[in-house]
């Protein structure tokens, strides 16, 4: 693995400006939707139900506000 990471590095570092930003375009894409599913899993498993309770709780006592 930390030749691989190494190896991605050194292939970044060799991109071109438009390269670059082609690569950073698509990065971010890439780890939007990464972290999109991840967040999906975490609220399919409940992880958040607490953390929402939590949150409606105070909204409904008047310690929280809309956005």
């Amino acid at each position: 693995m930390q030749n691989s990471l190494e190896n991605l590095q050194k292939a970044v570092k060799a991109l071109s400006t438009e390269e670059l930003a082609r690569f950073r375009r698509w990065f971010e894409a890439f780890d939007a939707q990464r972290w999109d599913k991840q967040f999906e899993d975490d609220v399919r498993a409940g992880k958040l139900d607490r953390v929402a309770e939590e949150a409606l709780q105070a909204y409904q006592a008047g310690k929280a506000k809309e956005l």
